[in-house]
């Protein structure tokens, strides 16, 4: 079976798409609210397979991440649980203190992931 050629700028604007038709427009809209233009339009309808499959698998990725996002906190409590037992004053740093290089470098992933902001879904970064 051939290959399908992917298009990039097709996928990024189905990465951009609301897939809801506006009524006043009678197009699709952009995730922020605008109406797609009729170029726009056209260039959606005209997504193949592939392109689309390409849009699922990134939309899937990013799902994924919103989840660990989400999930953060609690993952960090689970992390941090086995250390915490074994000290008598249960501080952060204690804890590190009884942490191997990659269990730090794992604390370091699940802080970052806990306090930064969830980034928005953008094409070709997930």
């Amino acid at each position: 079976m051939p290959q399908t050629e992917i298009r990039p700028h097709v996928v990024a604007l189905l990465c951009h798409a609301d897939f809801k038709r506006r009524l006043d427009t009678n197009t699709w809209s952009h995730r922020d609210g605008r109406p797609f233009t009729k170029d726009e339009q056209a260039t959606a309808f005209s997504a193949t397979r592939a392109e689309f499959e390409e849009f699922h698998a990134q939309h899937t990725r990013y799902m994924e991440y919103l989840r660990k996002t989400e999930e953060a906190p609690d993952a960090l409590q689970r992390f941090l649980a086995p250390f915490m037992e074994q000290l008598t004053r249960k501080t952060l740093g204690n804890a590190v203190e009884l942490m191997t290089e990659d269990d730090r470098a794992e604390l370091d992933r699940l802080l970052r992931s806990a306090v930064e902001p969830a980034r928005p879904f953008t094409p070709y970064a997930f």
